[in-house]
């Protein structure tokens, strides 16, 4: 699987790379025909707090699956969103 990591406005940490490279790679349990995945990391302005948002795109044959998170870390924003997908990757491995 290619994983494709995009910083939206700051320079991703290269453990925070590390850390979803690890986390996207668990989710080839559940289905070995996974084509890609985009990641968006961006950060959100909201008066004094500023929440962390990961949005992970899914390419598998003959659909896309989408999951999106805000947490105050970028971790646990990674994490949610995986966990989404790996529901979601249940989910089209019984319609097919």
């Amino acid at each position: 699987m290619q994983i494709q990591t995009n910083a939206i406005h700051f320079k991703a940490d290269p453990k925070l790379l590390t850390f979803i490279q690890e986390k996207l790679n668990k989710l080839e349990q559940y289905s070995d025909r996974i084509i890609d995945a985009q990641v968006y990391l961006k950060l959100e302005n909201t008066g004094q707090v500023k929440d962390k948002i990961t949005e992970i795109r899914l390419h598998v044959p003959g659909d896309r699956l989408f999951s999106k998170s805000s947490e105050k870390t970028f971790e646990a924003a990674v994490d949610r969103a995986v966990e989404g997908l790996r529901r979601s990757l249940r989910k089209y491995k019984e319609r097919r």
